[in-house]
């Protein structure tokens, strides 16, 4: 069951972003810098991944 898991961390800020970019990391359920959750491989979770990859580290879990 551990492989539908995916482990999500921000490392960029929400600071000066777009309210959907801000909106999809809340959606995660990350609140602050170098914050860390597992969420489900969902196809909900992945589009929101997807929208802000380029502020998250992600690894599968």
């Amino acid at each position: 069951m551990a492989s539908n898991q995916i482990r999500i961390k921000l490392v960029k800020s929400t600071i000066g972003r777009v309210k959907r970019h801000r909106d999809c990391v809340r959606g995660l359920g990350l609140r602050r810098m170098h914050h860390e959750v597992t969420v489900a491989d969902t196809p909900e979770n992945r589009g929101m991944i997807n929208k802000v990859a380029d502020m998250l580290a992600i690894e599968e879990a």
